[in-house]
């Protein structure tokens, strides 16, 4: 045997038989808080989480919160021939600025908001809640604020909060901050169902204003307002007519309400929620085959806050339709025929509205002009 194979062998041998390191021990008995996970703050704040997820209850719930599972009896005479219809979503970086102003309250909204507007441009109307709160440590105060804002939600969209979970994962978030995320589960019944596939070239779009950036596009605002413009989140800027984190942080809108007057009155061949992609990548998402979409984007003012955002950081055009809705939230697409009745019907509940464009042949994307 060479003499380099033998002297690496003798080598292994020998670490081999070297006795292992002791392994160290706690000197004292370690819990689960040493480790920074509370499970007595999280029991103290379960009887207000409670309180505030009866408050939207209603008669389908079975279960109470605290269970290893959410119970609702759906209404079969509501929905003789039911269709679920899910959605789940998180509010994105707008959590920053609600950790930059202690303002926690209005996440709850957004997040609930975001869910109904997904399933109610389907036809469906919510049936109930599931949140998710992580963070690095429990602070009671925040946590409950943030269900306080889910719950009012809820019962403004006529939905109940039966569940959800609240994770302590200490290391993994900064101090003070937080994630949040949701699920909504609506029903339609199966013949209500709001596909798009009805949509004909000449159909008419219907944009309903949004609050703001609604939970979109939050990365690219916070670098231009925050690194570039090196504005203050209190700080009041002339160009947003507002203080840069009150501009930040408007709720994103519900727009259920209008949705169902309009669907009631028979006017709607399609919706679209305008979220992460602008118009530019959610139009097209209902919009059949052959067809595509024109946008006029003279045919509404749009709001300072992108405008500003446009001009910090010399963002093209096409960069700004594709990332921020510009203040349209909410697209309705009507039949031609159908549009002095959608209007009355918009009108009488006191709705804005600007007619932004039509349905026209083509590729399934959004022209500009």
């Amino acid at each position: 045997m060479p003499e380099n194979v033998t002297a690496t062998m003798a080598n292994t041998t020998k670490q081999n038989s070297a006795k292992p390191k002791p392994v160290s021990v706690a000197k004292k008995p370690i819990s689960y808080a040493d480790a920074g996970v509370d499970i007595s703050a999280a029991d103290k704040s379960k009887h207000r989480i409670k309180m505030l997820a009866r408050k939207t209850f209603n008669k389908q719930v079975l279960s109470e919160i605290g269970g290893f599972g959410g119970l609702f009896a759906l209404d079969l005479e509501k929905y003789p021939n039911p269709v679920l219809v899910s959605s789940a979503d998180g509010v994105g970086t707008k959590l920053k600025v609600a950790f930059e102003l202690g303002i926690h309250h209005t996440v709850g909204q957004d997040l609930v908001n975001h869910c109904t507007n997904d399933i109610a441009v389907q036809g469906a109307t919510p049936l109930f809640f599931l949140d998710y709160l992580a963070t690095g440590k429990l602070e009671n105060s925040v946590v409950e604020t943030v269900v306080q804002g889910i719950s009012d939600a809820c019962r403004a969209n006529g939905c109940a909060l039966i569940g959800g979970e609240t994770a302590q994962m200490p290391g993994f978030y900064g101090d003070g901050e937080y994630d949040l995320a949701g699920t909504i589960i609506g029903a339609v019944s199966r013949d209500k169902i709001i596909t798009g596939d009805g949509i004909q070239v000449g159909d008419v779009l219907l944009g309903l204003p949004s609050n703001g950036l609604h939970t979109n596009g939050y990365s690219l605002a916070r670098k231009l307002l925050f690194d570039v413009a090196k504005y203050g989140p209190e700080q009041y800027v002339n160009e947003l007519k507002d203080k840069t984190g009150a501009a930040l942080m408007r709720i994103h809108r519900s727009y259920l309400s209008i949705i169902k007057k309009l669907i009631n009155g028979e006017v709607v061949s399609g919706m679209a929620h305008i979220t992460g992609g602008g118009i530019t990548e959610n139009l097209p998402r209902i919009i059949p085959k052959g067809m595509g979409a024109h946008v006029d984007l003279a045919s509404w003012q749009v709001p300072p806050l992108f405008e500003h955002l446009q001009v910090l950081g010399k963002v093209e055009q096409d960069e700004m339709m594709r990332t921020f809705n510009m203040g349209i939230g909410m697209i309705i697409v009507v039949p031609a025929e159908k549009v002095k009745k959608a209007k009355a019907i918009l009108n009488r509940a006191n709705e804005r509205f600007h007619i932004i464009g039509r349905i026209v042949r083509g590729e399934r994307k959004v022209s500009y002009n």
